[in-house]
């Protein structure tokens, strides 16, 4: 962070940074720590609503005024319900990123820099107006030139490029906030509760990526590729001649934004058929090709008309803030909506610390405590029932929720917290189409379709334990046999008869020990099942009576 540490702007930067968190933790420790040590904790109780969103309201100054990262930082506080009170995500929330344009001289020398050539040569026309300005780039719409037109089969086209300096920008802000999460984590209150450096770093990651245009060009690849076979779903071509580190040329994809209903019904389309088609591909993303967009604001997607009203498309652009959901997660994930599904609130637990929610201090009988609650209150409920709930009352359940969970060491993991993002977005996007849309509708064939999954591997254990031990019984007479016959082959002579006996003995209990372990087998399996899947759980333990007469009657008239 040697910017930082050199006179000039960055330097100013980097120390206003620190001077606001600075203040903000030196306010934390007078109201948090001292107060309540000599006996004023009500006082800290009483104003500590307003203090929250007096941080909140002069962080949001601080971002617009300074730009660059800090504003990415207010929108990823803004997400951070799990360890952020709501007075700060709420003041948070409106934070936009949308700063004045870059002169466009800057940028048109910024880009032939990286393309290599002069813009007259790279592009037959470019819009000196910015269609778009952002505090880490901008975009401009351009024509490709004859040649690179004729290469692609593409004439018009966007072109990203970075806003000048960013890269140093950046490197400042994270140096400070890696700075400040240090001081976070000497303090107890926070530390406690928050693990802050992973936080910094989780979000240090996600803006590195965003500003590597290359990353962003293959994310985009990607997704097409996911979506190759569905024509409901399109994404914009790549032109990687035109692309670098720094610029990005895309297809021109502009469309009727996703939320502009007036203009949808204008050209005859549904909006809560959108609406629909929206939740599904963005479930899909999720639980089918475990890669997502994590950003569907209504200015990242595009409703593309097609030949008849039907033959709409749903266009993504803007692939630099992309989630993944590993095996790990994924695991995690089917734990959690087994769990759900049979409001377990021990299970719950255990798949919240298996997707990595819970931090090692958490005391999991106050999660568990509050999971409960939450089970018993609309746990008896389906997907369809929850949208009869009065609202009022989701809102005083999740106000006294949220305080239980941020008062235990909580916090989402990177792959979660893009998710949650994404279906928040996904939902509240989808509700602004069809007033009536319900998230949970649209999850349950996906949830559902996990249960299934489910289902099949406890189904394909019992039955490879089941074949191992038809195996080993199989088996067992034969290596018995053998030995016998070495015996009677070898030199010394004795009487193997008693042997024998003892032997055949051992097998019968061999096999009636194998009889009631497969018994056990399908008789569990049966009655995990008999609730998701009534006939196969039905089959299961029909089958069960087989072994179970073994192992109780084979050999009864024996001695």
């Amino acid at each position: 962070m040697a910017d930082a540490g050199r006179p000039g702007p960055h330097r100013a930067r980097y120390r206003r940074i620190l001077r606001f968190a600075s203040l903000q933790l030196v306010q934390l420790w007078w109201f948090e720590l001292f107060l309540p040590r000599i006996g004023l904790a009500g006082i800290a109780e009483r104003t500590r609503t307003d203090r929250m969103r007096r941080i909140a309201q002069r962080f949001h100054v601080l971002a617009v005024d300074l730009g660059g990262l800090m504003i990415k930082v207010g929108q990823f506080m803004s997400s951070r319900l799990d360890v952020l009170p709501p007075e700060i995500t709420d003041e948070l929330a409106g934070l936009q990123d949308e700063v004045p344009a870059v002169p466009f001289a800057d940028i048109k020398a910024l880009a032939e820099a990286e393309l290599g050539v002069p813009f007259d040569r790279a592009f037959a026309w470019v819009d000196e107006r910015a269609l778009a300005a952002a505090s880490l780039g901008q975009v401009h719409r351009a024509r490709l030139s004859e040649l690179d037109a004729a290469d692609t089969g593409l004439e018009n086209v966007v072109v990203k490029v970075q806003r000048p300096g960013i890269d140093e920008i950046v490197a400042v802000d994270l140096a400070a906030l890696r700075k400040v999460a240090g001081w976070l984590r000497r303090v107890r209150i926070v530390s406690d509760r928050v693990d802050a450096p992973a936080l910094v770093e989780e979000f240090a990651q996600t803006s590195l990526e965003e500003i590597d245009y290359l990353h962003e060009a293959q994310s985009a690849e990607r997704f097409g590729e996911n979506f190759a076979a569905d024509a409901r779903v399109a994404t914009p071509e790549v032109v990687w001649e035109r692309t670098t580190r720094r610029v990005l040329t895309l297809e021109d994809v502009t469309a009727i934004k996703i939320n502009d209903t007036d203009a949808l019904r204008g050209a005859g389309i549904d909006p809560d058929e959108v609406a629909d088609a929206f939740a599904k591909a963005m479930f899909e993303q999720v639980f089918t090709h475990s890669f997502f967009h994590a950003d569907p604001h209504p200015g990242n997607i595009f409703v593309t008309p097609g030949a008849t009203p039907d033959a709409w498309r749903l266009t993504f652009i803007d692939f630099g803030m992309m989630g993944q959901v590993p095996e790990g997660l994924r695991s995690g994930l089917r734990a959690l909506v087994i769990a759900v599904a049979s409001r377990d609130g021990r299970k719950l637990v255990d798949a919240a610390q298996e997707v990595g929610v819970l931090l090692p201090s958490a005391d999991t009988k106050e999660f568990e405590k509050a999971i409960t609650a939450l089970f018993a209150r609309f746990g008896g409920m389906g997907f369809a029932e929850l949208a009869t709930v009065d609202p009022r009352e989701f809102r005083d359940f999740a106000s006294e929720f949220g305080d239980t969970i941020r008062a235990l060491p909580f916090q989402l993991p990177e792959g979660m917290l893009l998710l949650f993002r994404a279906v928040a977005l996904t939902s509240g996007m989808c509700s602004g189409l069809n007033p009536t849309f319900n998230v949970w509708d649209a999850v349950e064939p996906f949830a559902a379709q996990l249960l299934r999954d489910e289902t099949g591997s406890t189904v394909r254990a019992f039955a490879d334990e089941a074949w191992r031990a038809a195996v080993t019984t199989a088996r067992l007479p034969g290596r018995i046999d053998a030995v016998i016959t070495e015996i009677e082959e070898g030199t010394i002579t004795f009487d193997t008869s008693r042997l024998e006996r003892r032997l055949d003995s051992l097998i019968r209990i061999g096999r009636r020990v194998v009889s009631a372990v497969v018994f056990a087998g399908l008789a569990v399996g049966g009655a995990l099942l008999i609730v998701p899947t009534p006939p196969l759980g039905i089959v299961l333990l029909a089958a069960s009576v087989v072994p179970l007469a073994h192992a109780l009657f084979a050999g009864a008239g024996r001695r």
